[in-house]
């Protein structure tokens, strides 16, 4: 399959007080630019035959561009660039999609998560990972967690999408990302019933499974990885310190 990684967003958060990189695929750790990590981790892997990048032809991305590698600018959006990088693929098959920011992603998680995904049919399938994994593989890493009654989890940076619904459902895909950071607002949007059970606990992933598929027309499908890999990325100064420390150690 083909995989696009998602890396135009500009270096103007938390993180522009550790790194003056303008984007933040770009900013550094252990001596390589994020990106790098996530691109090494898609070059190894044999199922992968096609990455598209999409990121500013900067002289920091542009040297990475090589082999199954190749790039295009970013829109305005994390939809828009998908969206672009779609064009540029041309896939008919469902593309895995993965953010820049994920520096310590490694083939076996993502194969665990395509795994997953084979065993579980879908248009749409979106990772997770609960809470206790996190905590068991990096104690006290700080990431956003949401209680379900399936256990507390944080949002992966994976994904297994088909280009097809992509390209129906831009208007809805563009509201969920613009909600992505606010588990509440996400949520709001499958409707007050489902709102109020999330605020309580009380959701459980089947429902949201089943609740989007109605109301986009698709097979929505939630993959529980069991590694955190997948779920930590690198948005605030201490996340970047967890990095910096781990693939010191590689």
């Amino acid at each position: 399959m083909d995989a696009i990684v998602l890396a135009g967003a500009l270096n103007d958060g938390a993180l522009r007080a550790v790194s003056s990189a303008a984007y933040e695929a770009e900013i550094e750790i252990a001596g390589k630019p994020m990106v790098a990590y996530v691109l090494d981790t898609l070059n190894r892997m044999d199922e992968i035959e096609r990455v598209a990048v999409a990121g500013y032809a900067t002289d920091n991305l542009l040297r990475y561009m090589t082999g199954k590698v190749c790039r295009v600018d970013p829109g305005d959006s994390m939809v828009d660039s998908l969206i672009k990088a779609l064009e540029l693929l041309q896939s008919k098959r469902p593309v895995l999609v993965v953010t820049s920011d994920i520096p310590l992603i490694t083939p076996e998680a993502i194969r665990d998560f395509l795994v997953r995904c084979q065993a579980n049919p879908g248009d749409v399938h979106y990772s997770f990972v609960s809470k206790v994994q996190n905590e068991a593989r990096y104690p006290g890493v700080q990431r956003t967690y949401v209680k379900l009654r399936d256990g507390v989890f944080t949002g992966g940076n994976i994904a297994l999408l088909s280009p097809d619904i992509v390209r129906e459902r831009i208007d809805i895909l563009k509201r969920a990302a613009s909600f992505r950071k606010n588990p509440v607002q996400l949520c709001s949007m499958l409707g007050w019933k489902y709102l109020f059970k999330f605020i309580f606990g009380l959701l459980t992933i089947r429902e949201v499974e089943d609740r989007v598929s109605r109301a986009l027309g698709l097979k929505a499908v939630g993959i529980i990885s069991p590694y955190p890999e997948v779920g930590i990325d690198v948005d605030k100064p201490s996340d970047l310190e967890l990095a910096a420390k781990a693939l010191a150690q590689v």
